[in-house]
């Protein structure tokens, strides 16, 4: 049996204990074997392997409940305007210049260039929806190739919407029920039942998500109330709001998995809590689609479990911790909402009970060896009181030095050691290219301002 010993200067076992200074861990095999001090550790075990971590912090590693890996290959698309709200976001730009171009090989580089990112951030596990109604049948055991490659905990999951036809639709439920069923003896990759709202999916085609999930064993994910829009198009048609109409349908319960949760009542809030729905929170991205802000220290006063995730914008995993922790406190301009354990909780453990994933998330004795080395070049002591805010405020991906998942390394002195970030980073470049389209068809805003001028 293989024995590391990884010696940092301080150690997160969970964020709901002060760091440790000094102490480190045994990892023998994919699990941690035991905490104790540095000195102990190598008393104990003389013939480990030795990992000396000065100035670092040994963290467990980020665990991202929610993204859209394809995502990346959105940013920065030239468009003549910007959506005027959010419907528009769907219907007039995210829709038809994104989801309905997209092909399997534009996922899989999208995915192969994501999955390096995840781990230069610090990130072990994720959880991933792909909508993209054009690739169906068989996108998701292409998208699981990459992600194998990656080493990375992973849930692939396909957005299953009636948006385009009642026909695509049953083929992404089915999509996830096969993926689902062929990861069952998988140990790091495995598949969720996923649908998209109300508003692109009729009851009976939400009862049979539901229904199917039941029978695999799994969550279904959904997204809710982004923005202000669901809660008014559920008042229009059903007269009610989303959280009522899923309750009716007999489906609020805790295996629905509930991402964004923007613009939710008190009234639906409770109803959440009493059937102990899962919510994934989105702070930069709620921001960047201007859907609002979530009311995220009401869900946790509820006793609502709750995680953060990237949804594809921002990767680098201190940003969205960053978000969760200063958006909440201008919102109820209150600086005492989101302290910083309770993010980093969200960030780790918290999102790790999201998603199902056993033993993961903490760094005691049998949980999974998935880790983080973080060494923050700051200009001011990193201390048993002030750790958590400090590399919460001041961290970044570029700070993550190592990443180990299932006891085997990802990355080791910065560098990924199973992954061609530069090879792949082109791969998606030009998979951009045949996504955007670049042509007459968009010419650039800036372009038309100077000819107005």
């Amino acid at each position: 049996m293989d024995t590391t010993l990884i010696l940092p200067e301080w150690l997160i076992i969970s964020p709901l204990q002060l760091p440790k200074h000094r102490f480190g861990v045994c990892v023998r095999d994919n699990c941690i074997l035991e905490v104790a001090a540095n000195e102990e550790l190598q008393r104990k075990y003389p013939e480990a392997d030795v990992i000396h971590a000065a100035g670092s912090v040994c963290a467990p590693g980020f665990v991202d409940t929610h993204t859209h890996l394809y995502g990346v290959l959105a940013h920065g698309i030239p468009l003549p305007n910007a959506p005027s709200d959010f419907y528009s976001f769907l219907n007039d730009f995210w829709w038809p210049m994104v989801e309905n171009r997209l092909t399997q090989e534009m996922i899989c580089a999208a995915t192969a260039v994501q999955t390096a990112r995840l781990i230069q951030s610090g990130i072990t596990a994720f959880y991933d929806c792909t909508e993209a109604p054009n690739t169906l049948p068989g996108v998701l055991q292409s998208q699981a190739e990459v992600v194998r490659k990656s080493g990375l905990r992973a849930i692939l999951s396909f957005e299953a919407t009636q948006r385009l036809s009642p026909q695509n639709g049953e083929q992404g439920l089915m999509e996830n029920f096969d993926f689902i069923q062929a990861c069952a003896d998988a140990e790091l990759l495995r598949g969720m039942m996923c649908i998209h709202t109300t508003f692109t999916c009729s009851a009976e085609f939400i009862r049979r998500a539901f229904k199917l999930a039941e029978q695999a064993g799994v969550l279904t994910h959904l997204h809710l109330s982004e923005s202000s829009f669901e809660p008014a198009y559920c008042l229009e048609h059903f007269g009610m709001r989303p959280v009522e109409l899923y309750d009716r349908l007999g489906v609020l319960s805790d295996k629905m998995l509930a991402s964004q949760c923007v613009q939710l009542s008190e009234q639906e809030i409770e109803r959440m809590a009493l059937r102990n729905v899962r919510i994934s929170h989105m702070p930069l991205s709620n921001c960047e689609v201007g859907g609002g802000i979530a009311p995220v220290p009401d869900y946790l006063a509820a006793g609502l479990n709750v995680g953060l995730g990237s949804d594809g914008y921002i990767t680098d995993f201190f940003e969205v911790m960053r978000g969760a922790f200063l958006i909440h406190k201008a919102a109820r301009q209150n600086p005492q909402v989101m302290p910083a354990w309770q993010v980093w909780y969200m960030a780790t453990e918290g999102g790790a009970h999201l998603l199902d994933f056993e033993l993961v998330g903490c760094l005691a004795p049998g949980f999974c060896a998935d880790l983080q080395l973080i060494q923050p070049i700051l200009p001011t002591p990193l201390t048993r009181d002030n750790l958590y805010e400090q590399l919460l405020l001041y961290g970044h991906a570029s700070d993550v030095k190592a990443v180990m998942v299932n006891g085997k390394w990802l990355m080791r002195e910065g560098s990924l050691l199973h992954l061609d970030y530069s090879d792949a980073v082109q791969q998606a470049r030009y998979a951009a290219v045949q996504l955007w389209n670049i042509g007459n068809q968009y010419p650039s805003r800036f372009d038309q301002k100077e000819q107005t001028l």
